[in-house]
């Protein structure tokens, strides 16, 4: 059974940046796409950032996550990164990372029903 573990979490300031992390167990990283959702109060859950299996490489980021927000992973710690900078108060909400078997649904239009592996969810709260 994959589990994946998110920290980083908090509450941070307008401007502020945050490092979240997911951890995978059972199953290397490397072979799966993964993808960071977040989900607000009242609102459905939203794809922020994606990132291919190590195959395919590719990196895709939706909407103002552009330019601020940077996807990554490292093989050796089986860990992806959502690395977040000029944080906004509407970048609040339960972010979640979640994998994918085929290793290349990563692109404009993912679905949270694509990934069948999730994180339990780590807080981001933006505010002064």
């Amino acid at each position: 059974q994959m589990q994946l573990v998110e920290s980083g979490g908090g509450l941070v300031q307008p401007g502020g940046s945050l490092r979240l992390a997911c951890a995978a167990s059972e199953f290397a990283l490397d072979d799966y796409a993964i993808a960071w959702f977040r989900q607000a109060p009242g609102k459905e859950r939203e794809a922020v950032a994606c990132l291919a299996s190590r195959e395919y490489g590719t990196t895709h980021y939706v909407g103002s996550a552009a330019g601020r927000f940077i996807i990554s992973r490292d093989s050796v710690k089986n860990t992806v990164y959502l690395e977040m900078d000029s944080l906004k108060p509407e970048d609040t909400g339960v972010y979640y990372c979640a994998a994918e078997t085929t290793g290349y649904v990563c692109y404009a239009g993912i679905a949270p029903h694509m990934y069948v592996y999730w994180g339990q969810g780590t807080q981001v709260t933006v505010s002064s």
